[in-house]
């Protein structure tokens, strides 16, 4: 048997069940959970520094997934999380003009 502790997919344990394991897993409190997912980004950014980039986009959608449920947790649809995301960008700009901060002159 495996002791891993982590936060993971809600259909995981359907998953194992299908390839004959017997998946042990509980419910995390709302406290838990939170620290949970703030640790999962934590891997899912490690996971995307290490990638290839025939898998670097796989690696940005667990990124994105993990983000999104961080967001529904402070009270935040996708939606208005996408919306704070285009205001930034319309504000400050976004970064596709690859500038690189070097300091001030003066």
């Amino acid at each position: 048997m495996t002791n891993t502790s982590k936060l993971v997919r809600d259909r995981i344990p359907e998953i194992v069940r299908s390839h004959g394991e017997d998946p042990t897993y509980y419910q995390a409190d709302p406290a838990e959970y939170r620290n949970r997912l703030r640790a999962k980004l934590t891997e899912e950014v490690t996971e995307f520094l290490a990638a290839t980039d025939d898998d670097a986009v796989e690696e940005l959608a667990d990124i994105l997934e993990v983000v999104y449920a961080l967001a529904a947790d402070l009270g935040t649809a996708q939606p208005e999380l996408d919306e704070a995301r285009r205001q930034k960008a319309t504000t400050n700009g976004a970064f596709a003009h690859r500038i690189i901060w070097t300091g001030t002159r003066g």
